[in-house]
Order: C-alpha cells, then structure tokens, then sequence
C-alpha cells in the first residue's frame, strides 16, 4: 500500500506507528522552539526589578531610565545564569507544572467546576433548541416569521456580549452557564433546522402511505433521521464551548480552569500556562470519544445492521445519566450532589451490564 496514494486508506498497524511517530516528531518540534526562544537570565542577589508597562502612566521616564540603569549594572556584574523560557515552556517541565498545580492552585477542582459548567451550558441549550428548531423546522408557518432572525445570531460577536450578560445574570456561575448555552444554542439552532430539511423525502413518503399521522412521522421519521446527524454537529461544538468557557470564566475569576490561566499568565507562570491548555484539549478529546460512545448507542442503525442484544440497556444507562444530569441542572438546590454522584454511577454500572451482553451476543454470531 502507498502512503501517498490520494486518499489512500491506512491499515491499523499504519496507523498506529504513524500516530507514534507524529506524536515524537511534534515532541521534538516543540522541544527545539522551547530551546531556539530560550534566553539566559543573570542570577542576581534580590532579582531584577520588571519594567513596567509603557501604558502604565504613573511611572515617568526618568523613573522607567532608573530601573534600566539598575538591571543593567546587576546583569554586568553576575557571575552567573540561568537558562528560562519566557515564551514556549520544554516538554519536560509540563509534568512538574502539573504536580505544582495540583498541589498548590487545586487543578482538580477548577477543572471539575469547568466541566461541570460545560455540561449544564450542553443540557441547557439543547433544551432550547430542540423545541424551537424543530418547531421552525416542521413548521412553514414559524420559519418564514423567524427564521432569518436564528440565522442573523450566528454573526453576534458573542464576547462582546458579556457586559450585557452580566447586566441580566450577575457575575456567579448563572451567568456563566447562560453566556455559554447562548453560544452553544446560536450554532445549533440554525442546524437543527437544516437537519430536518435534509431528512429524505422516501421516508416522509413512505410513512404517508402506511397512513403515520404527523405525530408517528414526527417520532418515527423525523425525530431518529435529525438525532443521527446532530450528534456530529454536537461533537463539533465541544471546541467552542471550551471557547465561551475561557472567556466566561475570566469575568469572575472565583474558580475554574479559565481564571486559573489568566492568573497564571498574569504571572508570568508559562509552564503551567501550558499544562492546562493540554489538560482541556484532553478533556475535549475525551469529551468527543465520549459523544462517539452515546451515537454508537442511541443510534445504533447507524453502525448496525440489526438492534443487538445490550443495545437497550446502554440507551437505558445514557438516559438515565442524562437525565440526572438534566435535573441537577435544572433544580441545582434541590438534588444533592450524593444522588448524582449514585445515579451516575449506577446507569454506568447499567451500560457495563450491557456491553457485556453486546459482547458476548457478538462472539454468539
């Protein structure tokens, strides 16, 4: 087989040495920039002094002269350098950034209240836009009144929007969870409808002659056609909703992985700048292999030829996960958070159950 064949198929061992091979040439990569932007600081007795900003107008210029003058007398007169890295951290001290995170600016908790976040933004918008885009979707009547206006949203600049939010929601975590289902609901909406546009007309058409009223072609029709593609329009909104999370978090830096880089790029603390940019690009990996797992499940037509046995209990075990989570979000005072920790555990205990019996019906057949 050719490598360089025009969209050329790999094998699975082709793929995992390359997959091997990029990752230590991206390695390397990153480790000769993180060499080539180095620089060498004298070690000094009591450190050099920062100079300040040139915006910052309450130091003059013979002030601003003074501190150039003293950092270059104490550069001239060590007797001894450092090697830092103000701009590109090496691969090598990300794992030390990670274990000083953890220890000190409590990395789990900010990133659990991050994620936690993310999903009650997810749950929220989803419950706007499925009614509404359906409704403008199906609906003549409503789309010819609203439909330009979803489609107008899209080009709101939604950062420019915060002011506004935390005008109508305050600066706690409510603001934050509607700034980013706002985000989320913007690009979905317009989706959705275009989703049920695109369902083919033989089904339509088949459920019309087995006399479906709209109700049964709704729920046998339309609803599993819009659901299978609009899993793939959700795992593309992980990247973005990363996005509005940052920036939601930097207005009320109380906790959260977005305020935690701010602050740690205010210090000038690069590496563990880094470790925490790479810790959410895993968690939104993780994040899109999870969304796969759920439309492998609950549409299973679309991967196989025939409901397997175990195929139920998963859909049992995601739904009541989604649920749970869907309550929590809605009632956040009235669920402790011990029912959801139990709920989630026992609908994967209900999934495992049931891939179980999907393995074994598999090595049956």
């Amino acid at each position: 087989m050719s490598l360089f064949k025009l969209r050329g198929e790999l094998g699975y061992a082709h793929r995992i040495v390359l997959a091997v091979l990029g990752g230590l040439i991206t390695l390397a990569i990153w480790w000769v920039l993180a060499e080539a932007l180095s620089s060498q600081r004298p070690v000094v007795e009591g450190g050099l002094r920062e100079l300040p900003s040139l915006l910052d107008t309450t130091i003059t210029k013979v002030q601003r002269d003074s501190i150039l003058r003293q950092d270059s007398l104490l550069t001239a007169n060590a007797s001894s350098f450092e090697k830092v890295y103000p701009v590109l951290p090496p691969p090598s001290k990300i794992p030390d950034a990670y274990r000083q995170l953890i220890a000190h600016d409590q990395l789990i908790a900010n990133t659990s209240r991050s994620i936690w976040l993310n999903i009650q933004g997810y749950l929220w918008a989803l419950l706007i836009a499925l009614p509404i885009g359906f409704v403008l979707g199906l609906i003549p009547l409503f789309r010819g009144l609203f439909s330009r206006q979803i489609d107008a949203l899209r080009y709101l600049p939604l950062s420019a929007l915060t002011s506004l939010f935390i005008v109508w929601f305050g600066l706690e975590d409510t603001m934050k969870i509607a700034f980013l289902a706002f985000g989320i609901l913007v690009y979905l909406l317009p989706v959705i409808v275009q989703r049920i546009r695109e369902v083919e007309d033989v089904y339509v058409q088949t459920a019309f002659t087995l006399s479906a009223t709209n109700w049964q072609t709704f729920r046998s029709v339309y609803l599993p056609a819009v659901f299978s593609r609009l899993m793939d329009d959700i795992r593309v909104l992980t990247a973005i909703s990363w996005t509005y999370i940052i920036i939601a978090e930097l207005l009320n830096r109380q906790g959260g992985i977005g305020g935690l880089i701010f602050i740690k790029s205010k210090m000038g603390q690069i590496d563990r700048v880094f470790a925490m940019l790479l810790l959410i690009i895993v968690i939104g990996f993780l994040q899109d292999r999870l969304l796969s797992y759920i439309d492998t499940r609950l549409n299973p037509h679309k991967y196989l030829k025939y409901k397997w046995p175990g195929v139920q209990e998963c859909q049992y075990g995601i739904f009541f996960i989604l649920l749970t989570l869907l309550a929590k979000a809605l009632l956040p005072s009235y669920i402790p958070e011990v029912v959801v920790w139990i709920a989630v555990v026992v609908g994967i205990v209900m999934i495992v159950l049931g891939e179980l019996k999907l393995a074994s019906a598999s090595k049956l057949k």
